[in-house]
């Protein structure tokens, strides 16, 4: 049995995919996902061997959803889009696989036969953005779309991940892996994540370092890190 979920910000369009899916009894529909935010919540628990996701969803797109991923447990992938000249040829010139609406039956078969075929992780590098511009975040049951740009600090702890704004914090799915490899935060100790613009004050100490930020919190940096931190600064 293949497990699925159905990502896409119009109802009626998952409904689609859904409906078609009904006709095919090796592949379960696990849950329908109406943004990113809440897709990466589910992909993260449910962990589905297949996603259809759109890619033109508001705020975090499709794309930016995929780039927020953990390689190791990246699920395969079928995009579906209005038609765009530009992803077209991107998804064809590295054979991904692709659905445009409104979906063609035929077509949707011919794709499912193909991931059936193959159901081993596209490597999609090439069409995914190299930095994350927006973060999925939640604040209790209130779910809120993050900039970079506003984050000072995210810490690992036992709780999950948290992360860091000048006027507040919240919690995220993604891991600290992916935050580093995807955004201009650099990791100064095992726990944290630090961006570079938020660094008000630097304190040398004998485990390393303090440093406070613009909203006056208090980030550690651990030694074998503060070379880099010294560099990255031009110290």
């Amino acid at each position: 049995m293949i497990r699925c979920l159905i990502i896409d910000d119009e109802p009626f369009a998952r409904q689609e995919v859904a409906d078609l899916l009904e006709k095919h009894s090796d592949i379960e529909v696990l849950a329908q996902c109406g943004n990113a935010i809440e897709a990466l919540q589910h992909i993260n628990r449910l962990k589905p061997d297949l996603i259809f996701v759109d890619i033109q969803m508001p705020r975090i797109n499709g794309m930016e959803l995929i780039a927020m991923l953990n390689p190791e447990q990246m699920p395969r992938a079928v995009f579906i889009t209005a038609f765009d000249e530009y992803a077209i040829k991107a998804f064809d010139n590295n054979a991904f696989d692709y659905l445009l609406k409104p979906i063609d039956e035929k077509r949707f078969n011919q794709t499912l036969e193909k991931v059936r075929a193959n159901m081993a992780p596209q490597l999609l590098d090439p069409i995914l953005p190299k930095r994350l511009v927006h973060l999925p975040c939640y604040s209790g049951s209130k779910l809120k779309v993050v900039t970079t740009a506003d984050v000072e600090f995210i810490v690992s702890d036992v709780g999950g991940i948290h992360v860091h704004c000048r006027h507040g914090f919240s919690h995220t799915q993604l891991t600290l892996k992916v935050l580093e490899e995807k955004t201009a935060l650099f990791r100064c100790h095992k726990q944290y994540l630090l961006s570079p613009d938020a660094i008000s004050e630097i304190e040398i100490t004998d485990t390393g370092a303090d440093v406070t930020t613009h909203s006056g919190a208090k980030v550690p940096v651990s030694r074998r890190y503060l070379k880099e931190l010294k560099q990255l600064l031009g110290f």
